[in-house]
């Protein structure tokens, strides 16, 4: 399902978690890296705008649908695609990594929420080797050296998976400054996932994300900071769904 950002397209590439699951498992196996992004109406509004972004996005072997309107647009469009948001794919992943004694990393957040992420994990997935966290200090550059610093101490400790929770855009643009420096290493993006996990943030109950109403919960929650990006995905959202009908008479 191919979405229309401004001039730039971008597609989920990931139908659902039986076909995420088996590429995930492929490259394990294999030894080679990838990078894993989330689409969500915030993403494409960002994208809408020539700019790092965009090329981080290209570099993005799998993208899955991050919020109920992404799958929304691609059932008007005539397309089946399953919800999988960043913070639903972390213990999937996890447990897979786990079975195939594949190292994690988590980057992002703050110390005290990697660690309780970290405790979380461990307890959810027996076997589990958590053998690195960096929190990356205010202002980091997903794109300098501090960046590459990361990802060599990632490389170091023998990270084969690695969660990335800095938020959009500096999560998928580290995961792709990593595809080329590290490109043995897996990146998921997953923004807000390790607070969740920690309990630093607290996520929806179940029925708030049953009924698509976790952007509500969310906003309400933090106001000041995600209702301008709430306001901006909502003004975007017809234009979608009117090309995805669009799209299914073609």
């Amino acid at each position: 399902m191919e979405f229309q950002a401004g001039s730039f397209a971008v597609a989920v590439t990931v139908p659902d978690r039986a076909v995420l699951e088996h590429n995930m498992r492929d490259r394990f196996a294999r030894g080679q890296g990838f990078a894993l992004a989330t689409l969500n109406l915030d993403h494409l509004e960002k994208l809408r705008v020539e700019g790092p972004f965009r090329d981080a996005y290209a570099a993005q072997e799998f993208v899955t649908a991050d919020g109920n309107p992404i799958v929304w647009c691609a059932a008007l469009a005539g397309r089946s695609v399953e919800l999988l948001p960043g913070s639903d794919l972390i213990l999937p992943l996890a447990r897979i990594a786990a079975g195939m004694g594949v190292a994690v990393g988590l980057v992002g957040s703050t110390e005290d929420s990697l660690a309780g992420a970290t405790e979380a994990l461990e307890r959810a997935v027996p076997g589990l080797r958590v053998v690195e966290r960096i929190a990356p200090p205010m202002g980091f550059d997903p794109d300098g050296d501090t960046a590459r610093a990361v990802l060599n101490r990632l490389d170091a400790a023998g990270v084969g998976l690695c969660f990335l929770a800095l938020g959009a855009p500096k999560q998928e643009r580290l995961a792709a400054l990593g595809r080329q420096v590290t490109p043995g290493i897996g990146f998921a993006s997953i923004g807000a996932g390790l607070d969740f996990l920690s309990g630093k943030q607290v996520r929806a109950p179940e029925w708030v994300r049953r009924i698509a109403m976790e952007w509500a919960w969310r906003m309400l929650s933090d106001p000041r900071r995600m209702a301008r990006r709430y306001i901006l995905s909502a003004l975007i959202l017809p234009g979608h769904l009117w090309r995805s009908w669009r799209m299914r008479q073609r």
